[in-house]
């Protein structure tokens, strides 16, 4: 049995990795969602102009693998505190958000949200799912094509420090 997860949580880049790691993690695809333009190219949407975020579309087999674990993986790989900004990267397009597939997953990620809620100010969208736009193949595990460059974008970018000043880890 195979599900799909939606996570926008800023440059998509950086949401490929920690569900590398994760049995049960079938892929992980990056791309643009919750827009209105159709088919936007990485350009367009980085104009910020079709309404899309970057965002992962994973696919995993719940038997192996739960809902909660991936939204738990999201929640500590991204700042939800921020609106419309996800460390250097500002716009709509790097905001954070859960598009949900089913009413089961909006239930368990507005619980989730809920509980993350009375430690800090969250401010990400849960909000239905909508057409999902591959991004280009260059994107595609580009941490893993372009080590020296992901690594130089994930350390200037403040992402690792915050995340371990937030996350306390």
């Amino acid at each position: 049995m195979k599900e799909l997860a939606t996570f926008a949580g800023g440059c998509f880049w950086c949401l490929e990795p920690p569900y590398k790691k994760i049995d049960g993690v079938i892929s992980i695809l990056p791309g643009y969602t919750g827009g209105h333009t159709e088919k936007p190219t990485y350009e367009e949407v980085c104009s910020g102009k079709t309404g899309h975020a970057e965002a992962v579309e994973i696919t995993f087999d719940p038997e192996k693998v739960s809902y909660e674990k991936l939204l738990d993986v999201f929640w500590h790989s991204i700042d939800p505190t921020t609106k419309d900004k996800q460390f250097c990267d500002v716009g709509n397009q790097y905001r954070t958000a859960i598009f949900y597939h089913n009413e089961e997953q909006k239930k368990i990620a507005e619980h989730s949200k809920a509980k993350l809620q009375n430690e800090m100010a969250v401010v990400t969208e849960i909000v239905p799912a909508t057409t999902f736009y591959p991004a280009e193949e260059y994107h595609r595990e580009f941490y893993k094509k372009n080590p020296q460059r992901y690594e130089q974008y994930s350390y200037f970018s403040g992402r690792k420090e915050r995340l371990k000043e937030l996350w306390k880890k």
